[in-house]
């Protein structure tokens, strides 16, 4: 998340993880002795946690730094690295779990007891100085250490020895103490939060502005923890490339047969290369400059990883080097066949409905949302094409006659329906035509992707893809950073089998 150059940005900081409760534990447990702890000046159950919900479970920032310097948590420092979406994001405890049971009663225990204080007279202060010594360490840890201006004014303000002798004295005040630390939190907020902050200003009772107030803050948490996490990317890659590398390096010289399905996966990669050169009568590759018939390196190995779109995983080892990734390639070749079948039915839909709705993107982006709702869970067991392109084929039947008639329009004559509902019930067929031509067109764009990765101009879909052109290029994205890390960690082994491979096909005088 991109922060407010005009604000302060926040530094890694520490993300505490709540306690957890043993099973042993919770027999004992119940909302009245919760109570009974907290009266008992227990510490607030906030730290690092959002009290209007069950706390988020960070991946705590500590972590992250620690990937950075050691790489010592190879898994977190890849996903990082090729994730370039990567989130540190909060964990939902499952509805009726028991720990999010016990949270609650600790959170709402503890909010209790402080309304009661508040309700006595004189009122008392001791839980709400617990909570503005929470926020004090929460605005701490957003600061860099060159923001020494704001440090003092927080020092200032929120001074508990001070706040402290106030509440004794009968002359705290508590919506002051709310308004600066509002405007501080202003100030330190990403972009995002603003709007968030803004709406504290507008509670004006104590307890739910407290709540409230730390809810934010648990969200600036996360604001500051992605942060650190966007700032490492560059390092992480550099020590991440350099270290993969190095822990292939060792079990490759423990298994010297280890690179026998990579070798065997770039070698049908230039044999597919080789066989459509001579079935097209294509030139030579120009970025070679080599010798007619020869094999650019580059262009095998971008033909290698086309391959692992189409891979057939159940019947086939995964290449070793590309082997940490297997998941990610196998959830984007589910989506792709996904984008396939839908830009398949919205092509048949155009072709169908003619020039009448061609015109009426709304109209388009129903039938999408309408497409990809009825193919959720595509690639689970439970799922059946077949019934859902029947499901699908009724509903956009019923959908494109309304919005012709709505429109002024004949609605789709019986035979024409008829016609209309059997090429969609036919759209993930691979002998389908037009399923052929737009997954045809989707790896041609996806290739010329990933060659253009590292120009400024990158390639236009081709015709029929338009409808599905910004999920597609969504996915190039992602698949091009795939591509383009493992390339970095695995390159000098993929020279030596493609200079070994390539040599053995180089035609002689």
């Amino acid at each position: 998340m991109p922060l407010d150059p005009d604000k302060p940005h926040p530094q890694e900081g520490e993300s505490s993880v709540p306690h957890r409760v043993s099973h042993g534990d919770i027999s004992a447990i119940s909302e009245e002795s919760v109570r009974k702890r907290i009266r008992q000046n227990t510490p607030s159950p906030h730290r690092g946690n959002t009290p209007q919900s069950s706390p988020p479970r960070f991946v705590s920032v500590e972590e992250v730094m620690e990937a950075a310097k050691g790489v010592t948590n190879m898994a977190l420092a890849h996903e990082i690295v090729v994730n370039g979406g990567f989130q540190i994001k909060p964990v939902e405890l499952p509805e009726d779990s028991l720990e999010k049971r016990v949270r609650e009663i600790v959170h709402k225990a503890f909010w209790d007891c402080l309304e009661a204080q508040f309700g006595e007279v004189p009122p008392v202060y001791d839980h709400a100085i617990i909570l503005l010594g929470e926020i004090k360490e929460a605005l701490f840890s957003f600061l860099l250490p060159g923001h020494t201006r704001l440090r003092n004014q927080i020092s200032d303000v929120l001074d508990l020895d001070l706040i402290k002798q106030e509440a004794q004295n009968g002359v705290l005040n508590i919506p002051k103490l709310a308004e600066f630390t509002i405007g501080m939190m202003g100030t330190l907020c990403a972009p995002a939060r603003d709007e968030e902050v803004k709406k504290l200003r507008d509670i004006k009772e104590p307890i739910p502005l407290f709540r409230a107030i730390f809810s934010v803050l648990d969200l600036m948490k996360l604001d500051m923890a992605n942060f650190a996490v966007s700032s490492i990317r560059p390092h992480l890659m550099e020590q991440s490339v350099e270290y993969e590398r190095k822990k292939f390096q060792d079990f490759f010289e423990k298994q010297p047969n280890c690179l026998e399905f990579v070798t065997t996966w770039l070698q049908e990669a230039a044999d597919d290369l080789m066989t459509r050169r001579s079935k097209d009568g294509a030139p030579p590759d120009e970025e070679a400059g080599a010798a007619s018939g020869s094999l650019c390196p580059a262009s095998v190995l971008n033909q290698a990883y086309m391959k692992l779109l189409t891979w057939d995983h159940g019947r086939r080892p995964f290449p070793e080097t590309v082997l940490m990734d297997q998941t990610r390639f196998q959830e984007m070749q589910l989506l792709l066949t996904q984008l396939t079948v839908l830009g398949t039915v919205l092509l048949i839909i155009h072709n169908s409905a003619g020039s009448a709705l061609s015109g009426l993107p709304k109209f388009l982006d129903r039938m999408k949302t309408l497409i990809r709702i009825l193919l959720e869970g595509m690639g689970t067991p439970s799922f059946n094409m077949s019934e859902a392109l029947a499901a699908i084929s009724e509903k956009i039947c019923v959908e494109v006659n309304s919005c012709l008639v709505q429109h002024g329009f004949t609605p789709l004559p019986a035979e024409k329906e008829a016609a209309l509902k059997g090429q969609i019930q036919t759209a993930a067929s691979p002998s389908n035509q037009i399923y052929r031509l737009i997954d045809s067109r989707i790896q041609s764009f996806l290739l010329s992707y990933l060659s253009a990765s590292n120009h400024k101009s990158l390639p236009v879909p081709p015709g029929g893809l338009l409808p599905i052109q910004r999920e597609l290029e969504e996915t190039a994205v992602k698949y091009v950073r795939l591509v383009s890390y493992n390339k970095m960690v695995f390159s000098p082994y993929y020279d030596s089998i493609l200079s070994k491979t390539l040599n053995k096909q180089e035609p002689q005088p």
